[in-house]
């Protein structure tokens, strides 16, 4: 009986961890971020629900962007900085602009999954998987037409790349306020302070000075 006793307080106490490690249930209708507050908790404070006006739900500014040179592609992110009444919602969405041949490079949202609608031209999408099994790491693509849809799991190394001689423009929604980005190439060979040459030349089998050639580079990300 005590082990029966054991079992189920075992479980119980795994389930209130699961329940404890996602987001929380709404407790209110909104909370509409008070970018004013200087308390810092995991996520924003509540302005008074008094002082919320129409325009903490509303943002004018998804309008076409300008592609970086360098990359080909902006992405204008609406994110909860810039609706503050997405607070607590756990969701955003970004417009994505593509010269021809530009590139969304190789990136990954720690705190979202991302689904993509083509808007205009195509797309050559895809992203990569953990290694899975110890088999390695498995890569999925697919060429996305306009009204196309695709999906990349949380967390996952993805990109889009406009193979087409045209313009192209997609919408991703995403499955956070707060989905961050993190750009592989910038983060590894464009980090403040740098990581030891010693550690990349060995980590991509190359000579130290590959590595510093990349290093010297001008790393940038595509972000408005």
């Amino acid at each position: 009986m005590s082990a029966k006793i054991l079992l189920i307080a075992l479980l119980a106490l795994a389930s209130s961890h699961a329940i404890m490690a996602s987001d929380p249930s709404q407790l209110q209708d909104f909370c509409v971020a008070d970018n004013k507050s200087n308390v810092f908790v995991n996520g924003l404070v509540c302005k008074n629900m008094m002082d919320v006006k129409a325009e903490d739900f509303f943002f004018d500014g998804l309008n076409p962007g300008n592609p970086s040179p360098k990359l080909g592609s902006v992405v204008n992110l609406v994110n909860v900085d810039k609706i503050p009444g997405l607070n607590t919602l756990g969701i955003s969405l970004a417009r994505i602009d593509f010269a021809p041949f530009g590139l969304n490079p190789p990136h990954t949202h720690p705190r979202a999954t991302e689904i993509l609608t083509v808007i205009e031209g195509e797309l050559y999408v895809g992203f990569v998987t953990s290694n899975i099994n110890g088999v390695g790491n498995k890569l999925f693509t697919k060429v996305l037409k306009k009204g196309d849809v695709f999906v990349f799991p949380q967390g996952l190394i993805h990109f889009q790349f406009n193979k087409g001689h045209a313009n192209a423009v997609a919408i991703a929604g995403l499955s956070s306020q707060n989905p961050g980005v993190i750009t592989i190439a910038n983060a590894v060979f464009g980090s403040k302070p740098p990581i030891s040459d010693d550690v990349l030349a060995k980590a991509f089998q190359v000579d130290q000075k590959t590595v510093d050639w990349l290093q010297a580079q001008f790393w940038m990300d595509n972000n408005n």
